[in-house]
């Protein structure tokens, strides 16, 4: 299977959300939005307000409330996670493997961070990237 036909798959069982659904979703209890673009590309366009920073390679094990290397909102099977990238194709393959990891409401922003911006949704620039999330840290004031 082609990585088209892969991410086609992927997809079919996620209720993707649009830039303006996921800001209005980031709002409600139990649901985070969760930004896996690498620090050059947070540097470079700026970053979501209140999103968690979990670098994709760390992402199930972050998320996974039965792992121990999970972070603090990662308490239940019935977080909704959604997922944010730079263009909307990695956070797709990503949050279909959470689904397929039991996290059933875990879901990703069509057009990514790029729609984000576009829409006019909030964009911070810090000076500093926000560092990537990790087990035993508390949430961070402000989240």
């Amino acid at each position: 299977m082609s990585i088209d036909e892969t991410l086609e798959r992927a997809r079919v069982e996620l209720l993707r959300l649009s830039p303006a659904d996921a800001h209005a979703a980031a709002a409600e209890p139990d649901t985070f939005i969760v930004d896996t673009r690498p620090s050059w590309q947070r540097r470079a366009a700026g970053e979501v307000p209140g999103a968690i920073v979990v670098e994709r390679n760390d992402l199930e094990w972050r998320l996974d409330p039965h792992s121990a290397s999970r972070i603090p909102e990662a308490l239940s099977t019935g977080i909704r996670w959604i997922v944010i990238c730079d263009g909307g194709y990695s956070s797709s393959l990503a949050a279909d493997s959470l689904r397929r990891l039991g996290l059933p409401r875990s879901t990703d922003v069509i057009g990514g961070f790029h729609a984000w911006r576009a829409s006019g949704l909030p964009v911070r620039h810090p000076r500093v990237p926000t560092r990537p999330r990790r087990p035993g840290e508390g949430i961070p004031e402000g989240s």
